[in-house]
């Protein structure tokens, strides 16, 4: 944890990837995150792996450094509990379907009501002025939704989804940028509240097209938009008489060296070699050529080759091989940290890393509820009121109150 938002309070009504992530990555620049959970966990807590303590590895990657107060918001008491919270907050993070939120009493305008200067960032599937504002949306849903999983095709490829939580986790980041600008802002003068929306599409078509859009920027282009560079059948990863090798040569001083190397050098004769226009609109063919040469090496003659010539390359990883990156080990990417009080035996660094402000130590993700009666009782609430509110379900049961 960075403690560069120390002072910041966000309330996180979030659950699975998406809210949580952009929670999280709050929480590790030191801001006071405080999960709003009901009183049987969030979803995620279930899923699957699930350690023998209980905790699931998806919950554990996406809520450290944060509390967590356990509140049944369907009931009043449970509801006044949140309104207390906001009125105590600089941000409120939530994930659900606009109209959902609306229903329960939480919606912008009766937020702001409580609290004048919230920044309120709703981290939704679609923006709140189109067509589409209504539909549920899951990650699946958003990939095809955007055109990310169509693009396979462009290569002679059936539709596929990218095998990870893509649109969450991007839609994640742009919520987090969000409600920084959003916090910056009021340091510099902005005293109303702010209502940050982030929509997964337009998220992902955003940060698709930015490469993308290529000639549409301009026209209608006859190819259609794309960045056709990425829609070479020869764009992949390289079979070599072992295994599997990535190279990129980008420049013309790149591709004339690897050429030389494979025994090609005629090619940078050709008239058209010495344009980069021209070069890239033979791409494929280049890439062609090295597909070709690789498979008459080994995998790591080909590293070393690539690694002497000055030529961006990389062993292809699977998963679990870069568990035993040592580069990452180097860095340590996959330090326990705090999470090892919870039994795991590695976690992910947050990945920026700022060189000036001291670290603080990290906080393992919390039990359900760990936080509801310290956090309650900072509010006003007394050790009988609380009590109380548990008797009548309006909050769960918390490890204070088995302590």
């Amino acid at each position: 944890m960075t403690p560069l938002l120390s002072g910041i309070r966000v309330i996180d009504i979030t659950s699975i990837v998406l809210g949580p992530f952009a929670g999280q990555v709050l929480a590790d620049l030191g801001a006071e995150v405080i999960k709003i959970e009901p009183p049987a966990g969030e979803l995620s807590r279930s899923v699957h792996p699930v350690s023998q303590a209980g905790d699931s590895a998806m919950f554990v990657n996406n809520n450290r450094n944060k509390k967590s107060v356990a509140v049944n918001l369907k009931s009043a008491e449970g509801k006044d509990v949140l309104r207390r919270l906001i009125a105590s907050a600089d941000v409120l993070l939530h994930n659900m379907r606009v109209d959902a939120i609306n229903r329960l009493g939480f919606g912008f305008e009766a937020v702001k009501a409580i609290n004048p200067r919230i920044i309120y960032c709703s981290a939704i599937g679609f923006g709140q002025d189109g067509p589409y504002r209504d539909r549920p949306a899951f990650d699946d849903v958003i990939q095809a939704a955007s055109g990310l999983a169509m693009l396979p095709t462009h290569a002679g490829g059936d539709p596929a989804y990218v095998p990870s939580v893509v649109a969450d986790k991007v839609a994640a980041l742009y919520a987090s940028y969000g409600i920084l600008a959003a916090i910056a802002g009021q340091a510099r003068g902005q005293v109303e509240a702010v209502e940050v929306e982030v929509p997964m599409f337009e998220a992902l078509v955003g940060f698709l097209l930015n490469e993308h859009l290529a000639a549409a920027t301009f026209s209608e282009a006859p190819e259609g938009a794309g960045y056709h560079r990425l829609f070479s059948r020869n764009r992949k990863p390289y079979r070599t008489s072992d295994g599997w090798v990535a190279a990129l040569p980008y420049t013309g001083e790149q591709w004339r060296r690897i050429l030389v190397e494979i025994g090609r050098e005629d090619v940078t004769r050709e008239p058209w070699f010495e344009n980069a226009g021209a070069r890239s609109q033979r791409v494929d063919l280049l890439y062609g050529y090295l597909a070709a040469a690789v498979l008459d090496r080994p995998t790591q003659e080909w590293l070393d080759t690539f690694e002497r010539l000055d030529i961006p390359y990389s062993k292809v990883n699977d998963l679990d091989d870069l568990l035993a990156d040592p580069h990452l080990e180097a860095v340590g990417f996959f330090a326990p940290g705090g999470q090892a009080a919870i039994g795991a035996q590695r976690a992910l660094r947050q990945p920026v890393v700022f060189r000036g402000p001291k670290p603080a130590p990290d906080r393992p993700a919390p039990a359900v509820g760990g936080d509801t009666a310290s956090i309650l009782t900072e509010l006003g609430f007394s050790r009988e009121e609380v009590e109380r509110l548990h008797r009548d379900g309006a909050i769960g049961r918390t490890q204070e109150d088995d302590a």
